[in-house]
């Protein structure tokens, strides 16, 4: 298993749709540590870490993102794992 970090950027109709709360469900069923937060220009970011192929699935989740929700785009930025999160939270 190689660790890795994700710096995601999601684009779409992603904020009053529960998606934030729904990537911090996916993000702690699958054990990655992180955060997710809303943009002011209607994005939403987030920063995942933990195994690669987990986070590979988590971005999967999120391209699926929750009812209501429609993702137009993730822009994904692979960055060194630094192990500084521990769990996952909403900001």
């Amino acid at each position: 298993m190689s660790k890795a970090r994700a710096h995601l950027f999601i684009k779409g109709r992603v904020q009053g749709v529960f998606f934030r709360a729904f990537t911090r469900s996916v993000a702690q069923k699958l054990g990655i540590n992180g955060w997710v937060r809303n943009l002011y220009d209607s994005r939403v970011e987030a920063v995942f870490e933990g195994d690669r192929g987990l986070i590979e699935q988590t971005i999967t989740e999120c391209r699926k993102g929750p009812p209501g929700s429609y993702v137009q785009d993730i822009e994904v930025s692979w960055e060194e794992y630094s192990c500084m999160f521990e769990g996952f939270e909403i900001r």
